[in-house]
């Protein structure tokens, strides 16, 4: 396993993660869930992303139980959550980013995960309906309170996130230091182009969700839905449904087909090289894997394998195909 520093952080990250977005609680039962968790544990994974959205909170739970039944060493292994859709009930303070919100959120994640505090914690959208400075002191005082160690933010705007950190700077406050997006082969924007100066002026740390774009890059949607496909049947996930129709995906499919003759040029797995690719980039500092089967996990790990492969005259061809997919959407 790669360890890489979480930005200008002291943490070590490992540069592949395990998170229980579409699986704990929803996908895969909790044996399969456990068998995940000690295999990505045993190869070197030490961090665990979750959030309280995640199958309403179950994620957490299932993740939380396997925790304290594996008995790990605390000190061995990073755990997250994050704060915005809430895990229940709409309510007005049961969602967003008010102090209110945040408190009770990390409050019940801690229960849930069965932990004594947070290694990360994520805002996971920004919230229009509170001022920015509220929500920074909230989670502050969740650091001093020895609650949390660091936070940070998800698919915010750069310039929300460096108010943020300057709003912390003013008031001599713990700043974000991480952000979570989307990066992958067919999603490079706001990761290579937005976050530039966030690199460049914080070193910004990150940890990557979608490293194989919803699926897309493993080929699996090359020739149309599959008949198994269920992802889109899960509550919540209708909008992957419609990603996969129309020019938008059609343009994405080609590109990956040519991708996957990259890959068999290399001998290797197209979701490896996928993996590879996100990982071959210096301001990655995870990427997180999901999988619903132990099968699946061990062959993504291969992607760390891939990483030398990729040399300057692949990363070309890589780059020139997902081109169009740098350009702000």
């Amino acid at each position: 396993m790669i360890y890489n520093r979480l930005g200008a952080t002291g943490l070590k990250l490992s540069a592949l993660s395990f998170g229980s977005w579409l699986t704990f609680g929803k996908q895969v039962e909790d044996n399969v869930a456990k068998k995940c968790m000690h295999l990505a544990y045993d190869n070197g994974i030490n961090f665990f992303d979750n959030a309280e959205i995640y199958s309403r909170g179950l994620s957490e739970v299932v993740m939380g139980k396997i925790l304290r039944d594996a008995s790990w060493d605390r000190t061995s292994y990073v755990v997250s959550s994050k704060v915005f859709f809430g895990c229940g009930p709409k309510g007005p303070n049961q969602i967003g980013l008010s102090r209110k919100h945040i408190f009770e959120a990390c409050h019940a994640a801690l229960k849930r995960m069965q932990v004594e505090y947070l290694d990360l914690f994520f805002c996971h959208r920004a919230d229009p309906e509170t001022g920015l400075e509220e929500t920074v002191r909230a989670m502050n005082d969740l650091i001093v309170q020895g609650k949390v160690l660091y936070w940070g933010t998800s698919e915010w705007k750069a310039d929300e996130i460096t108010e943020a950190i300057q709003i912390a700077k003013a008031h001599n406050w713990y700043a974000p230091v991480m952000e979570q997006p989307q990066y992958n082969l067919l999603h490079r924007h706001r990761f290579e182009m937005e976050y530039a100066p966030l690199y460049n002026n914080f070193a910004y740390g990150t940890t990557i969700w979608s490293p194989l774009g919803s699926g897309m890059l493993t080929g699996k949607y090359n020739n149309g839905m599959p008949a198994d496909f269920t992802r889109a049947k899960i509550e919540g996930m209708e909008w992957l449904a419609e990603r996969l129709v129309g020019n938008e995906a059609e343009r994405k499919i080609f590109a990956v087909k040519e991708i996957n003759e990259i890959a068999q040029s290399l001998n290797v797995s197209l979701p490896c090289l996928a993996i590879g690719w996100v990982l071959k980039n210096k301001n990655v500092s995870s990427a997180i894997l999901g999988a619903s089967k132990p099968e699946q996990l061990l062959e993504n790990l291969k992607a760390l394998e891939v990483i030398d492969l990729l040399d300057e005259s692949i990363l070309l061809k890589l780059n020139k195909l997902t081109e169009e997919f740098t350009k702000a959407v």
